[in-house]
């Protein structure tokens, strides 16, 4: 009887077994080394647009004569193939900023929102149908070894954080499909993309 109490009061909450499982695996490192070699670029990139805008041509002019020359469904399809086959290459912040100039601002900045959500999804079904080619499957394991690994190992936390910081969206969905990671908790996870979008636009840009 004794034994079995102490079992009872010796057994952790499951909160912290996974932040054992989380500190033991080194997901907080790769969360503070990804922040830190993520944040360096949008900062780059902003100070970019400050001074190009400050010195050499007016930013908002051109993203106001953007948005009159082109369509808004024209740019948000350029964004999606961006955030889908495009792994996320052209920074989201460029898009943001265009919302901002826009005649309905929000919209179109949910608009990208769900571009960048269904941007994700297609990057999930691209990982699955990589499997299904050996070939090209091999190819991707090698260049992609350290995101497969890392989704193998902290699965639905690391499609948060790719969802929420700017870790590529799109390649964490590449390996979730790769590694066949359940699609409706994906899915679910994903949504966490909508409120990074709408905090870069307040904090940022002052969108929203």
């Amino acid at each position: 009887m004794k034994k079995k109490n102490e079992v009872v009061l010796n057994k952790k909450p499951r909160w912290k077994l996974l932040h054992q499982y989380y500190s033991y695996t080194g997901f907080y490192r790769f969360v503070g080394t990804s922040l830190k070699k993520a944040i360096l670029p949008v900062i780059l990139f902003l100070a970019a647009l400050f001074a190009i805008n400050e010195y050499v041509i007016n930013i908002n002019s051109v993203l106001v004569t953007v948005t009159e020359t082109f369509s808004p469904l024209g740019i948000i399809s350029v964004f999606l193939a961006s955030e889908s086959i495009g792994l996320g290459l052209v920074p989201p912040e460029l898009f943001i900023a265009w919302a901002g100039k826009s005649a309905m601002p929000v919209l179109f900045l949910s608009f990208l929102a769900l571009a960048s959500y269904v941007g994700g999804i297609i990057s999930y079904w691209i990982g699955k149908a990589i499997t299904r080619i050996p070939a090209v499957h091999r190819t991707m394991e090698t260049k992609m070894s350290k995101h497969i690994k890392n989704t193998e190992k902290w699965g639905g936390f690391l499609i948060v954080v790719g969802a929420l910081l700017p870790i590529p969206f799109a390649i964490t969905s590449v390996a979730a499909g790769i590694i066949n990671y359940k699609f409706r908790y994906y899915l679910l996870f994903g949504l966490l993309r909508f409120i990074r979008f709408y905090g870069y636009a307040l904090v940022i840009f002052k969108i929203v």
